[in-house]
């Protein structure tokens, strides 16, 4: 079999029967991580040897776990003891962590071969992961294209077979949107569901760290591993229990009774066709599944990037004043005093589109602007949780679109910073909500060598990930969107 293309229960499998070692499956990964990460550039550092060391214990019995072997990649914002944790900055090039996430220790605690550290927008800032320090990662199912942001790094890894798995973080979209763009599966948890113990903050109150796979019951298998209580964590919430939830626990049975809401505030004419088309084909598909459609209203859905962008942005200028050249990170050569100590290492450490957002966060906070600004957007944030709560009445998920068309060329909206924000019209407002949203392919834009993917979300009341995932199985069962590969030229 070709390991690279196999489930993780597939490479469990195949490992617990001695058919493959571990070893041999993580060196199967790294060749073809040899072969093409120069066109696809997903990772920032791959880590060969640790990995074979980690497949080798594996082998000998001394690493067991649900994970045993299984090569797993993670976003390079995730502090690691191991490597380096650069955020895709040059802010943190060099900087090594003296403590593992939370996440990252429960992965390995569970067996998990870590291959590499995934490439990503600078410090999660962007949706098409050309803010990256280091360079832009392209989409392997069309190297001229983006693969989306910030977590383009482990969506392209995925889909290009680097690694079984990989994990991101989601601050407005960051895992949803490249994993439509890639046509992986990737689910945003419930704030709080998942320790953000160790994860480099971008906007604390909406940054939330989640799994992108192939297929759903891979994403249900990682969700299981890393959901769980985090005392470490001021923000992870008592009702997260890994020890008490099994999301594999009933994902093949159909949900009875199924209701699905439709909200046209996610049905605009300004989608591409091809993602219009991929809503009527799934909502046909649910219905024929014994789905019940119901529309819903959200109407405040408009305010939500507005209130995005200045929520986020005023946490990622409180969060991001630690990095000034004097504790930890970038520090510059030339100052001549304190203060310019500071500016220099900031203007030096950071890149445009970090600067842009600290800038705009600041003078969302500053005196004379906090109500009209800042203040004004909590409050829409809480009318759009409402609209949630009241649109859960009714339904118990929420299908939409996940991005308004295919990924876009590589440059194309470097230079428009608003286009490239309305990127994130139908991911934002799960994040302000706290809400679960998941991802999953659902169709294709074009045809032969020019198709790419299409991504679907649904969007679920706080902790019901078990319920977000068994919906997405429905439909996966019933098509073949998930069992489809790029074509990589050697």
């Amino acid at each position: 079999m070709n390991v690279t293309e196999q489930s993780i229960s597939s490479i469990r499998t195949a490992i617990e029967a001695g058919t493959v070692s571990a070893l041999a499956c993580t060196e199967a990964y790294l060749q073809r991580i040899e072969s093409h990460e120069s066109q696809v550039k997903a990772f920032t550092q791959v880590l060969s040897d640790r990995a074979r060391e980690r497949a080798a214990m594996v082998d000998d019995g001394r690493v067991s776990g649900p994970l045993a072997g299984v090569p797993i990649a993670i976003k390079d914002n995730l502090c690691t003891t191991f490597g380096r944790t650069t955020c895709g900055s040059r802010m943190l090039e060099n900087f090594r962590s003296p403590y593992d996430a939370t996440v990252v220790r429960k992965l390995e605690a569970a067996g998990a071969v870590i291959l590499a550290k995934t490439n990503l927008d600078e410090f999660a800032m962007g949706s098409s992961t050309e803010n990256s320090a280091f360079a832009p990662t392209a989409n392997p199912w069309d190297l001229q294209r983006v693969p989306g942001g910030s977590s383009g790094g482990s969506a392209a890894a995925v889909a290009a077979d680097f690694c079984s798995a990989a994990v991101g973080s989601d601050t407005g979209g960051s895992i949803r949107q490249p994993a439509a763009f890639c046509g992986v599966v990737g689910l945003k948890p419930t704030y709080g569901l998942v320790s953000r113990y160790g994860l480099v903050a971008f906007a604390s109150s909406l940054d939330q760290v989640g799994p992108l796979a192939h297929n759903v019951e891979d994403v249900a298998r990682l969700l299981s591993v890393l959901a769980g209580h985090d005392p470490h964590d001021s923000t992870s919430s008592p009702r997260a229990s890994a020890e008490s939830v099994d999301y594999l626990e009933g994902l093949d049975q159909p949900i009875s009774g199924l209701r699905l809401g439709l909200a046209r505030q996610y049905l605009s004419a300004d989608n591409d066709p091809a993602v219009t088309a991929a809503v009527e084909r799934a909502t046909d598909q649910y219905r024929r599944l014994g789905a019940k459609i119901v529309e819903v209203d959200l109407p405040h859905t408009e305010y939500g990037i507005p209130a995005y962008y200045l929520v986020a942005t005023a946490e990622a200028s409180s969060n991001l004043a630690r990095y000034d050249g004097v504790h930890y990170g970038h520090r510059s050569g030339e100052a001549r005093d304190l203060v310019d100590l500071y500016c220099r290492s900031r203007a030096e450490g950071f890149g445009a589109e970090v600067q842009r957002r600290i800038m705009l966060g600041t003078y969302a906070l500053s005196s004379g602007y906090y109500d009209a600004y800042y203040l004004r957007a909590l409050k829409v944030r809480r009318l759009i949780r409402q609209d949630f709560d009241h649109a859960f009445t009714r339904c118990d998920a929420i299908l939409c679109p996940t991005t308004t068309g295919p990924a876009f060329r590589l440059g194309e909206k470097v230079q428009d910073p608003l286009q490239m924000y309305l990127n994130d019209v139908y991911t934002v407002n799960c994040n302000l909500a706290g809400l679960p949203g998941l991802s999953f392919p659902a169709g294709w834009s074009g045809e032969g060598r020019d198709r790419l993917p299409v991504g679907l979300q649904l969007i679920g009341p706080p902790f019901q990930e078990r319920k977000l995932l068994q919906t997405a199985k429905m439909h996966e069962m019933a098509t073949a969107y998930s069992d489809c590969r790029p074509i990589m030229a050697a």
